[in-house]
């Protein structure tokens, strides 16, 4: 008698268990580019947040640390290179949250696209019944985005989108730029605390000392906790990628059915062939190369 499992597997086999009512026919695609967006509120939210608090350091370093130093050439390098940081982050964000993140075609479970892959006994394709499509290997169905996702990673309401096969890139700049400008103003709050104390507090800053303390004590938690937030984020999608093993899979310590491949191949499955100053920029998209045929059948 076979289990449960082999059972449901059977049923997938099957190209015509699921009728047309429960499975209507894909949508129409939209015009060419469209942008990508999840209505989620609580995403959005996050979102906006997101920019709100970079906006926040932004005020504060500009305003509260670089204009009243005494060196214009400090003032100058390091406004910069914040700067310079602060848009790579929020360009990254930006494309991270409007980048389609590797959705599989909605609704494109029919008999006759089934009845098209010409399977052989033996051979099993799997359905999502949730949002009616047939899942390529290692994809994996999102609750919030209400779409399967190719190399699903894991769905983050800070970037409002899932981290899939096609924005991967974007998501591990968002967290090494966000990382960076976080050290980077923990650092200039640290000299301009010393450079308070060897000054009057009313002359090293446009605003009062008080304001200038709370500021300063904001933006230190602010960078602290983003630091060790987004740095940790860093870690793990390198070692995600490097290991070519996402998120989920790793969580629900699913069967290795893909072909191993070097670390350094791993890399530039994600960032683009070859390597170049463009695995640094989110405005560059990634140069995949000959793409590989997804495998929907086992």
């Amino acid at each position: 008698m076979k289990s449960p499992a082999h059972r449901s597997r059977d049923i997938e086999r099957h190209a015509g268990y699921l009728r047309p009512e429960h499975c209507a026919p894909p949508p129409q695609l939209g015009p060419s580019g469209a942008m990508w967006f999840i209505r989620d509120g609580c995403g959005i939210v996050c979102g906006v947040i997101t920019w709100m608090l970079v906006l926040f350091a932004e005020f504060v370093v500009l305003f509260v640390m670089l204009m009243p130093a005494r060196s214009v050439l400090y003032s100058l390098v390091n406004g910069v290179l914040f700067n310079t940081l602060a848009v790579l982050a929020l360009g990254s964000h930006f494309k991270a949250m409007c980048t389609d993140p590797g959705a599989v075609p909605k609704g494109n479970a029919t008999k006759e696209f089934i009845e098209s892959l010409q399977l052989k006994p033996g051979q099993v394709v799997y359905k999502c019944p949730k949002c009616c499509s047939i899942k390529p290997d290692r994809a994996h169905h999102c609750s919030v985005c209400k779409r399967c996702i190719r190399k699903m990673d894991h769905h983050c309401p800070w970037v409002n989108n899932c981290v899939g096969e096609s924005n991967q890139k974007y998501f591990v700049l968002f967290t090494m730029y966000i990382a960076l400008i976080s050290l980077h103003s923990l650092i200039m709050a640290a000299f301009h605390f010393v450079f308070c104390f060897e000054r009057d507090w009313n002359t090293c800053s446009t605003f009062s000392p008080p304001a200038t303390v709370i500021l300063l004590i904001l933006l230190c938690f602010e960078g602290l906790l983003f630091l060790i937030f987004t740095s940790v984020m860093f870690g793990t999608q390198v070692h995600s990628i490097c290991s070519d093993e996402t998120g989920i899979e790793q969580l629900k310590k699913e069967e290795r059915r893909w072909a191993k491949k070097s670390k350094w191949m791993n890399l530039k499955v994600v960032f683009g062939h070859p390597f170049s100053i463009s695995w640094l920029s989110p405005f560059a998209k990634p140069d995949h190369g000959k793409a590989e045929p997804y495998q929907y059948v086992v």
